[in-house]
């Protein structure tokens, strides 16, 4: 089917401002980080709109980095008993917003790690996700920084990494580089990511951001995520998951087509919900799309989930990527398998999936293979890490790859679940 892969390098991709500006913010994924000057007594650095600031403090004396909220008629000051506290003066402070979630950072050495300070989630005093927020959203001028930069957000680790491809499933290849989407990981679980597009050297270390995506629905801006992109007909089709404003009670899975050229600049997409068939038996909802057509049928592959968290692949057909979709079978022995991708290899067309850790024994920590009717006929071999990595393969050259990630968290222990990952590049030279 495919030769066996083995990790060739891992590397992780840090940066918190990606595309540098002031103003113009059409998401609320927002970064500034400046360099305290230690004759200073404090470093503040903030963000302000209608009425609204948002800021960090870096107070020298006390060693202490703090959050704070001022709106129309009061303010907040937030401090993290635990870990607000730093252990030496900073050579960098840095405040972030990324969904609803307002984050204070600091680095102790000029390439080590940014560690989370403070976190507060911003929506408890004015709602950072409208147009009309955006639209006013500009950066301040820090105080008591030598030097500093400021734009959209971009990540503390990547997951979700799908291929960008072409309808018939074949890798998109422009300018002698292949490109995939990424979620791209903030201070927390799903409600603090957002989606980049990246491209990528088959094979190598050589990954490169590109462009940024968010979604509009309900009035908000939204950073949705495990997002594939498919070329046809001379224009984009846009499958994403409703991660953005996950509550613990549902995600969907939105379909748009646009003539935008999304692999540069950035992007806010207008979608509208799939609708898929449900599998018997419970369900709260669905994710992880991967689209392609074959024969002249459209098939989706993606994520149907029982319950938080519980959940199993899934495969339709239908004539047009809108619908109206058939189920063709789900892989009801499964509790933990995710990263759906249909991929076309020597033995046929193939979904391959990831077996996470929380199966029954026998299919854990590996990489199953259906055919087209759901029905499994083996397994890719290749290193398998922590998480549920993806099987992003790609057939380049005389050889395969494979680009995943891995459950290395960042950023200190305040964040939580969600910060994860290490970026994994696997390789076979065989034909």
């Amino acid at each position: 089917m495919i030769p066996p892969l083995a990790l060739a390098h891992r590397f992780r991709p840090v940066q918190l401002v990606q595309h540098e500006r002031r103003s113009g913010f059409r998401a609320p994924f927002v970064a500034v980080e400046a360099q305290p000057d230690p004759s200073i007594r404090a470093t503040h650095v903030g963000l302000a709109s209608g009425g609204c600031t948002l800021s960090a403090t870096y107070d020298a004396r006390r060693r202490r980095v703090t959050l704070h909220i001022e709106v129309p008629g009061g303010s907040r000051r937030f401090a993290s008993r635990r870990h607000g506290r730093v252990t030496r003066p900073p050579q960098a402070l840095a405040l972030a917003l990324t969904g609803r979630w307002l984050t204070a950072w600091s680095r102790d050495t000029a390439e080590g790690e940014w560690r989370a300070r403070c976190k507060v989630d911003a929506t408890d005093f004015v709602e950072v996700r409208t147009p009309d927020f955006l639209a006013g959203l500009e950066v301040l001028d820090p105080v008591g920084a030598l030097t500093w930069r400021s734009g959209t957000y971009g990540q503390i680790g990547l997951r979700d990494l799908h291929l960008v491809t072409d309808a018939d499933g074949s890798a998109y290849v422009r300018e002698g580089r292949y490109w995939l989407t990424a979620t791209q990981a903030g201070p927390g679980f799903a409600d603090a990511a957002q989606t980049g597009v990246w491209s990528w050297l088959p094979g190598t270390d050589d990954l490169r951001p590109e462009s940024l995506l968010w979604w509009t629905r309900d009035g908000l801006v939204h950073g949705d995520h495990a997002v594939h992109l498919v070329r046809g007909d001379d224009r984009w089709h846009v499958l994403a998951s409703t991660w953005g404003d996950f509550d613990r009670t549902r995600v969907a899975i939105t379909y748009a087509t646009t003539d935008a050229d999304l692999l540069a600049g950035e992007h806010v997409v207008e979608a509208l919900e799939l609708a898929l068939p449900q599998p018997p038996g419970p369900h709260v909802g669905v994710w992880d799309p991967h689209l392609t057509r074959t024969d002249g049928q459209w098939h989706l592959a993606w994520v149907a989930a029982r319950s938080f968290f519980d959940f199993r692949p899934a495969l339709g057909r239908a004539p047009e990527p809108s619908g109206p979709w058939t189920l063709v079978g789900t892989a009801e022995d499964r509790t933990a398998t995710e990263g759906c991708v249909i991929v076309r290899t020597d033995a046929g067309w193939r979904l391959l999936a990831s077996d996470g850790a929380d199966n029954d024994a026998g299919q854990r920590e590996r990489y199953p293979a259906f055919d087209l009717t759901m029905r499994e006929v083996g397994e890719l071999e290749a290193a398998y890490g922590s998480n549920i990595p993806w099987p992003s393969v790609v057939r380049h050259g005389g050889g395969w790859s494979m680009i995943t990630f891995d459950g290395t968290p960042y950023g200190g222990r305040l964040p939580g679940y969600g910060t994860h990952g290490d970026v994994l590049v696997l390789r076979s030279d065989q034909p």
